[in-house]
């Protein structure tokens, strides 16, 4: 049977604190299949790549995600302070929070709704689809062996539909309320500076602002018709009354933008790895956002491309006034890698393949397999230590930088090469292959779709 080779185990047994040793003893062959089996990620796909598809009791493996007891919230903090250990040991800590969709179907997942599909849909065409909805929090960070900004998830918490709350007789919680039900990362886990937290347009929403900007700073979208007010003018000796909450009202962005007197300042942003750049138009200035009751000081950004009309005009915020608009305009542009991330998890990982049913299992497995990818490019930074990691090439193809493909290809190569051919000389030209595992390779390669 298979285990991670030494120079791995850095990386896995910190997490055995988590679980029983028999537990344990599963979760680690688990984690080695998911790594290595391509295709599906179910679990009767782990098991054939690690030689064990004749195991009478197999029904024990899938109890390590619908029954045994271990907290996966807990998992995930270790996992974050892995991660910030290794590539982000000084500064400021970014995260992304962002929705994605599982596409799943049948009448015993109880959580699934129906939701826009944010890949499929455009401006002009909107495509709805049966699935589970996930909000995933991950650390955005560079790392030194790639040419861009990794989204690498820490935590995926479940957003059931409307129909299972009111089917469970519980209170719909939508997905901006779940962000300080969580822990992570409103409250403060790690011993450093404020991070900050990068939602989408759906998560501004103002409470959820003013109760977290104590722990975090917030970089999102804003309404172009938001209600914003000048600050509290001071309280006049012998003035009666309640302490105001809000200046007076200011123009809105739109009129702001209109504007003759507005000062606009240019910003070139990386768009992607390759070099290319685009130049973008900025605006800035502060205000009090007020609504029912809630207010929240804020640092404003109006964004448009340079030389372009104002219908392609948006606005950005900050909870952080001393954060400078071209800051908070590079930051908040990270939040592609996320999309990235997400869609590397279906090609690689087998995010929507998975065919649970009980609903523990269900919670645990997507969660599961983004984390997946966080260590894949954890045990992959050990890889590049050693001058293991290379960017796939050909004669048609040269990478200017490995992308997670690579990293997840080196990590396969690693595993083989220190549990099949470690009884080989390092000197022969070839190789000894058990029958077995010659066997287990010929079946996964014949099935392969």
């Amino acid at each position: 049977m298979p285990t991670f080779p030494r120079e791995f185990q850095a990386v896995i047994i910190p997490y055995s604190g988590h679980f029983c040793c028999r537990v344990f003893a599963h979760v680690q062959l688990l984690l080695l299949g998911a790594i290595l089996a391509p295709g599906k990620r179910t679990i009767t796909s782990v098991l054939r790549i690690v030689g064990l598809g004749q195991q009478p009791a197999w029904h024990k493996y899938h109890r390590v995600l619908s029954r045994a007891k271990w907290s996966a919230r807990a998992a995930s903090r270790q996992l974050l302070g892995q991660l910030v250990d290794t590539f982000l040991p000084a500064g400021p800590l970014v995260f992304g929070l962002d929705e994605t969709l599982e596409r799943r179907w049948g009448p015993r997942i109880a959580a699934r709704g129906i939701y826009r599909d944010a890949v499929r849909s455009s401006d002009s065409h909107l495509v709805k689809c049966s699935g589970l909805r996930w909000l995933s929090v991950c650390l955005l960070t560079p790392l030194p062996w790639a040419a861009r900004v990794w989204a690498l998830p820490v935590l995926t918490l479940l957003a059931p539909s409307a129909g299972w709350a009111k089917a469970q007789g519980r209170r719909h919680k939508k997905s901006h309320g779940l962000g300080p039900a969580s822990g992570l990362p409103t409250g403060p886990l790690v011993a450093r500076p404020p991070a900050h937290l990068l939602g989408r347009q759906r998560l501004r929403v103002l409470t959820l602002l003013a109760a977290t900007r104590a722990h975090a700073s917030w970089l999102t979208r804003l309404r172009l018709d938001a209600a914003l007010y000048a600050p509290v003018p001071e309280r006049v000796a012998g003035q009666r009354g309640r302490t105001r909450v809000k200046g007076a009202r200011l123009p809105g962005l739109a009129q702001v933008a209109a504007a003759a007197s507005t000062g606009w300042q240019t910003l070139t942003l990386p768009v992607d790895a390759r070099g290319q750049t685009r130049t973008v138009a900025l605006a800035t200035g502060t205000a009090l956002w007020y609504s029912a009751g809630t207010v929240v000081p804020i640092r404003w950004v109006l964004v448009r491309p340079a030389g372009e009309p104002l219908a392609t005009l948006q606005a950005l915020l900050s909870t952080d006034l001393a954060l400078e608009a071209a800051t908070i305009v590079t930051t908040y542009a990270q939040r592609w890698a996320l999309e990235v991330t997400f869609a590397q998890v279906r090609a690689h990982l087998g995010v929507e393949t998975q065919r649970q049913w009980s609903e523990r299992a269900i919670a645990r497995t997507t969660p599961v397999l983004l984390g997946l990818f966080s260590l894949v490019t954890l045990l992959a930074n050990r890889l590049h230590a050693r001058g293991l990691l290379r960017a796939q090439a050909c004669a048609w193809y040269q990478k200017q930088a490995p992308s997670f493909s690579d990293a997840l290809a080196a990590v396969r190569r690693y595993l083989w090469a220190e549990t099949i051919f470690d009884n080989s000389p390092k000197d022969t030209v070839l190789l000894k292959i058990p029958r077995h595992q010659l066997h287990i390779w010929q079946e996964a390669l014949a099935w392969a779709a």
